[in-house]
C-alpha cells in the first residue's frame, strides 16, 4: 500500500511538472482544436443547407400536379451551388418543367437536368 502511495504521488509530481513546462503546448493544442471544430460545424452547416436545398425542390416536384415525381433523384452541391436532377419522366414536358420548378427553388444554383424520357 505504501509503495502505491508513493507511486501515485511521484506521478502526480510529474505530472504537475510536464504541465507547467507544457502550458504554452497545451493552449496550441486547445487553439488547434478550436479551429477543428469550426471547420467541422462550418462543414456540418453547408451539408444541412444542401440538404434543406434538396428537400425543397423535391417537395415542390411532388407537389407539382404536372410532373411524376416518383423517379426523379435531386442532389444539391452547396460548395458549386448545383442541383443536379436525374432520373426518368414520361415526356419531355416534364423534363422542362422539372427544371423550371427547381430554378425556383434553389435561386442563385446552376441545375443540371439529366432527366430522360422513359
Amino acid at each position: 500500500m505504501k509503495q502505491l502511495t508513493m507511486l501515485v504521488l511521484c506521478t502526480t509530481i510529474v505530472g504537475v511538472a510536464a504541465c507547467s513546462n507544457t502550458a504554452d503546448g497545451v493552449k496550441r493544442d486547445a487553439e488547434r482544436v478550436a479551429d477543428k471544430s469550426s471547420e467541422v460545424a462550418s462543414d456540418a452547416g453547408a451539408a444541412l443547407d444542401a440538404a434543406g436545398e434538396t428537400a425543397n425542390v423535391k417537395l415542390a416536384l411532388i407537389a407539382d400536379s404536372t410532373v411524376d415525381a416518383s423517379d426523379i433523384n435531386v442532389n444539391t452541391n452547396k460548395d458549386l451551388k448545383t442541383v443536379t436532377l436525374n432520373g426518368v419522366v414520361p415526356n419531355a414536358a416534364q423534363v422542362a418543367r422539372a427544371e423550371a420548378i427547381a430554378k425556383a427553388q434553389a435561386p442563385g444554383y446552376t441545375v443540371v437536368n439529366r432527366l430522360t424520357v422513359r
